[in-house]
């Protein structure tokens, strides 16, 4: 049976690019992986299938609730290992649970499809539901900002996570519309604020408006940045020569992390151009993949892709830098 068919059959959702993620982690019995976002368990699913032991994160409960019930969990020792926890927090997990050093690590950056599903989570306009958007399911939601915050900061943070160049003006109709309590809210705001009409856009703007407005609040209120950055230094920690690293991300800003990340660790010397050879370090890893995205059968199956980039490389027997 080929991983996706277990997929399949073990998840509700096939995770983009699968056999280029899997492919690119090698995983060999007895490897010892992390899978960063757990999510509906696609990428675990894979992993576990080719002999390898998974510890698996997510902070988002609804995830670890169904993947707690999955029968690699119940074995002596487990091949899953569950920790709900922001994964850049696997370093102090993975040293609690024993383990010092990993085989590879893979993240898939940003909101998961069985989030996006669901109406109550209110991530997506799709259909109406509360404003919430946290994957914690704690701490502040995105009514909460959008309710109590300052014209500024909103125009801010659209700004910054959303790249929308009319931040200022979507930031004050927010301020004037409040209170904001459902994704249908804030959907039918931005759009009005932008002089947007679905029937009478359809051609000439085929994505909505509201979707940078959605994007940038949900990354704001789950801090997702300071997440990838975190995770990438702590994958950097955990693993060991010859380990490798995958990560799948979803738009420019988690990309442009990613790719600047892995130029600056892999470049010779692992430091700048413009320093004396003498102050630069040894590189971190090697073999950095160029972007690799889905091909055309994978977007005709899941339109979900067309976004999705894959960066991978191999990390070297160089000391891990101290984490920031």
């Amino acid at each position: 049976m080929t991983a996706a068919t277990n997929t399949d059959r073990a998840a509700p959702h096939i995770p983009v690019l699968l056999d280029e993620v899997i492919g690119a982690l090698a995983p060999q019995p007895g490897d010892v992986i992390v899978d960063a976002t757990f999510g509906a368990g696609g990428y675990t699913r894979a992993l576990l299938d080719a002999g390898a032991t998974v510890h698996a994160f997510d902070r988002d409960p609804d995830a670890i609730k169904s993947g707690s019930a999955w029968p690699e969990t119940g074995e002596q020792p487990p091949r899953l290992v569950l920790h709900p926890r922001r994964f850049s927090e696997m370093v102090e997990a993975l040293s609690e649970a024993g383990v010092s050093q990993v085989d590879g690590v893979t993240m898939d950056i940003g909101v998961s499809s069985m989030q996006l599903d669901q109406a109550q989570r209110g991530f997506a306009f799709s259909s109406d539901g509360p404003l919430d958007m946290r994957m914690s399911q704690e701490g502040e939601s995105a009514a909460d900002f959008l309710n109590s915050a300052e014209a500024d900061a909103i125009a801010d943070v659209l700004y910054q996570y959303g790249e929308e160049r009319q931040s200022r003006r979507v930031a004050r109709a927010i301020v004037a519309a409040r209170p904001l309590e459902t994704t249908g809210d804030l959907a039918r705001v931005v759009r009005k604020a932008l002089g947007y009409r679905a029937e009478a856009s359809s051609k000439r703007a085929p994505k909505d408006p509201a979707t940078r407005s959605f994007q940038a609040v949900r990354i704001h209120v789950n801090a997702e940045l300071d997440e990838l950055h975190d995770g990438l230094s702590a994958a950097e920690q955990l693993l060991g020569e010859g380990g490798r690293l995958a990560v799948v991300s979803f738009h420019s800003l988690e990309d442009r992390i990613v790719k600047r990340y892995l130029r600056d660790a892999a470049a010779s010397g692992g430091g700048s151009r413009h320093l004396p050879q003498l102050d630069q370090q040894p590189a971190i890893y090697r073999d950095v993949s160029k972007a690799v995205r889905a091909g055309k059968t994978e977007l005709d199956r899941n339109p979900r892709s067309r976004s999705a980039v894959l960066r991978h490389a191999i990390r070297t027997d160089v000391t891990a830098r101290k984490a920031a």
